[in-house]
């Protein structure tokens, strides 16, 4: 079985090394994501976290899908775990492609790595292409607002901006997959911000938490809270392709997807009333 693996080690080597591997269109690298990416938020999802995922029936087996979460941690790993474990334990392994802010993509490192992992900038023009060429869409319309959030408001969501994700989905066709995610709020526990100094780094916020700045690398480790992800029932959107443009539909329909998310967060708290528990 070792030989087996120094092989397979190898020979993913000489491929990386070489250059004789493919990347699509958007940069994404089918076979750096599962033997390098997948593995390590595997043992995050799986074995830190114990994230338990319910409600994978509502997301499709093949043709696009735009999933709309909520978002939280003061650290993006949200979409991370919910990307790994969707592609891990749905039937038909899907990945799914993730729309991140501009400021992902100007940094150096994370950029080529949110690239190599599916991800794109979050626009409607690369959203829609995504979604016309049948791909998986992941996307988290509260943006900072909701990952840089103090504790004192876990799992409240935040505005969902002007509706950019609804516009995608109606221009083509896609239902909306709604999925509420809890266990994110408690990694990094944000007391303060420190808005001066996020100003001097041209950072979003500057976040205090019970481990950060105080433990300084130590203080990245995130607490073990318990997971819990709900996929919600699709909203189909084929029937209201002629409203892209119309501003009350689109509004109407993301605050439907807000609100399903909302109320599917009371319940998950319900089912898990202790944060760090088995």
């Amino acid at each position: 079985m070792w030989d087996r693996r120094v092989a397979t080690g190898l020979a993913f080597l000489r491929r990386r090394l070489s250059g004789e591997y493919e990347v699509d269109e958007f940069g994404f690298d089918q076979e750096l994501t599962d033997q390098v990416l997948h593995p390590v938020l595997r043992l995050l999802y799986r074995d830190w976290f114990r994230t338990e995922v319910f409600g994978l029936e509502h997301v499709p087996d093949d043709g696009p899908g735009l999933v709309v979460g909520n978002h939280s941690g003061t650290v993006a790993l949200d979409a991370l775990i919910l990307s790994a474990a969707l592609h891990d334990r749905h039937p038909a392994r899907r990945y799914l492609r993730l729309l991140g802010a501009d400021l992902v993509f100007r940094m150096p490192f994370v950029s080529e790595l949110a690239r190599k992992s599916g991800g794109t900038v979050a626009c409607n023009p690369d959203a829609e292409r995504l979604l016309r060429g049948g791909e998986l869409v992941g996307v988290f319309p509260e943006g900072f607002k909701g990952i840089g959030k103090l504790y004192s408001e876990r799992y409240k969501l935040q505005r969902f901006g002007r509706g950019g994700f609804v516009s995608a989905a109606l221009r083509t066709g896609t239902p909306i997959v709604p999925v509420a995610i809890v266990g994110g709020e408690e990694i990094y526990p944000m007391l303060a911000d420190i808005k001066p100094l996020a100003r001097l780094l041209k950072l979003p916020y500057f976040p205090v938490t019970p481990t950060f700045p105080w433990l300084g690398p130590l203080g990245m480790v995130p607490l073990p809270s318990k997971w819990l992800i709900q996929f919600c029932a699709p909203i189909p959107t084929a029937h209201l392709v002629d409203s892209a443009d119309d501003p009350i539909v689109v509004f109407n329909l993301a605050d439907q997807v807000r609100e399903t998310i909302q109320q599917t967060l009371h319940q998950l708290l319900e089912r898990r009333p202790d944060p760090f528990g088995p």
